[in-house]
């Protein structure tokens, strides 16, 4: 045994069981865990300790299972919409303009540490916080069961269209040009049949897990060896497979692994500068200029005829900065363009901006109704056709979330109650696959106040059934259906026993406990279906 890999481990442990503590109360103040271990790397830093090998592996692995992951998830044709691309380059060019002018201007005045930048510079640092975090949007909109909203496929091809631009950014700025080999990457897009036919022969179990670990880290290896950036071949190798039946199974099998290695990445940011004071109070300036880059976001997606609620949900999501400005900085110090300082102002404001757009995304709803009229005036009458507020057509029972189980639960009750049961998913190809079923499954979202104001007015839904993906997605609805004060009954699905509570007391008239009481169904089932004397 390696003895030496022993004691970088134990240093290791120790950092992550701090963060464990600093992410539990997090939780406990109604904040996402991942705050609390960006605090820990700056405790860390202040002690004096440095990132060991084990913590920036764990960082490394983290955000290659993560762009893996978004891959799987992600649809290319949301790529080439209009409210992605062109919002993209637009908000770059725009925030450069604003930021790079600012930053000039306070190195023009003879600000300490903005002195020493030039125009270029200037520039270079605006482009670095234009730049939101796929990190942190991935974890949010994963935490609150909305990667495949409306406003989360705008959220991710934006996120996507800018690491492109990030890579592009990174071979020029190295003075790097993609090998010889890169053209041979090519050759990975024929070989989508067999990557599906090996997936599925890879059953449910860790050879499923193993095969995800396989195409994250192999495609990553292989596009840097081809001289690309290795994230990129993850990304590639998740798209490749996305549309296999079996590509959400294999994210959820992944989640986990993803999740832990992560914390590395959240723990290395705030241990990425010496701190000081003087760094510590330019980090904290540049923290209210993320509403500025939200609110350009906001401007140009209603602009492009989203509604005003998937715009403001869009523009929350990308409330921040990015890891990217770290990257930028890092480069600048190596070439010794900018005082390394930079690399602690850009990792305090980066840290900060979290804890505003997590504060923020978890009443993002809210915000939406409380300033309602305000948002509206926005709002151009010509929208696209998957953004329209949602008609249930008279429906009395509706469905929220068609995945198996709203699935099986659609059925049923179509079977007991006919044509006036409807289905509603976020998800617009789950929807595309229902109704070439022949069921009637709409677009919608559980938790827009648009949707439930007119079901207000309507008085036509008598029981709403909740099959949502987690906990936060059917308690945002619960909240929607208070704020209209509902008179029909309600049903919610929970993955664990202590949900059960939380959903009765957010207004669930019945609660169904999934893996409980599927022992009780496969009983029925049995006794049903079988005609076994077992005396």
């Amino acid at each position: 045994m390696d003895f030496e890999w022993v004691a970088i481990a134990l240093g290791d442990v120790t950092w992550i069981t701090l963060a464990f503590i600093l992410g539990f109360l997090a939780r406990l103040i109604n904040l996402p865990p991942l705050v609390g271990f960006l605090a820990t790397g700056f405790v860390l830093n202040y002690l004096g300790a440095t990132s060991g090998v084990t913590l920036q592996k764990l960082a490394d692995l983290g955000i290659t299972l993560l762009l893996f992951t978004v891959g799987l998830k992600l649809n290319l044709k949301v790529l080439i919409r209009p409210q992605v691309w062109s919002v993209t380059l637009l908000h770059i060019s725009l925030i450069i303009a604003i930021f790079g002018t600012l930053i000039f201007s306070l190195a023009v005045l003879g600000v300490p540490i903005f002195s020493e930048l030039d125009l270029k510079l200037s520039i270079l640092l605006a482009f670095a916080l234009s730049f939101s975090s796929t990190v942190f949007v991935v974890k949010t909109l994963e935490d609150q069961g909305e990667m495949r909203s409306l406003h989360g496929r705008i959220s991710i091809g934006i996120l996507v269209m800018q690491d492109l631009a990030a890579v592009i950014f990174l071979a020029v700025a190295a003075g790097k040009s993609p090998s010889a080999w890169a053209l041979l990457l090519f050759l990975v897009f024929p070989l989508r049949p067999l990557l599906h036919y090996m997936l599925q022969k890879t059953g449910h179990g860790e050879l499923l897990i193993l095969y995800g670990l396989v195409l994250a880290l192999g495609g990553a290896e292989l596009f840097e060896f081809g001289g690309v950036k290795d994230d990129i071949g993850a990304l590639v190798m998740g798209v490749l497979i996305s549309t296999h039946p079996k590509a959400t199974e294999i994210a959820k099998s992944m989640l986990g692994f993803k999740d832990l290695f992560l914390l590395g990445f959240f723990l290395t940011i705030g241990m990425s500068g010496q701190l000081t004071v003087e760094a510590l109070i330019i980090g904290i300036l540049l923290v209210p200029f993320i509403f500025i880059k939200s609110a350009l976001f906001f401007t140009l997606l209603t602009g492009f005829k989203l509604r005003a609620r998937t715009a403001l949900l869009s523009s929350l999501n990308l409330l921040n900065y990015s890891e990217f400005g770290l990257i930028v900085a890092a480069i600048g110090v190596s070439q010794g363009w900018i005082n390394a300082e930079w690399l602690t102002i850009i990792a305090i404001a980066l840290s900060l901006s979290f804890v505003v757009a997590a504060s923020l995304n978890n009443i993002d709803d809210k915000l939406y109704l409380q300033f309602r009229t305000f948002w509206m005036k926005f709002q151009r009458r010509e929208r696209l056709d998957d953004d329209l507020v949602l008609d249930t057509h008279g429906a009395t029972i509706a469905i929220f979330g068609m995945g198996r189980v709203g699935s099986g639960a659609y059925e049923k009750m179509r079977q007991r109650h006919g044509e006036t049961v409807v289905g509603v998913d976020f998800d617009s190809y789950i929807v595309k696959r229902h109704q070439s079923k022949g069921r009637k499954v709409l677009h919608g979202d559980p938790s827009d106040a648009d949707f439930w104001e007119k079901i207000e007015k309507d008085h036509s839904i008598e029981l709403v059934m909740l099959a949502l993906p987690n906990l936060k997605a059917n308690l945002d609805a619960l909240e929607q259906l208070r704020q209209i004060s509902f008179p029909g009954r309600i049903a919610a699905t929970a993955r664990f026993k202590d949900e059960v509570n939380l959903l009765k007391e957010a207004g669930a008239t019945a609660v169904f406990d999934i893996y409980t009481e599927a022992g009780v169904g496969f009983a029925n089932h049995v006794e049903i279906n079988t005609d076994t004397n077992y005396i």
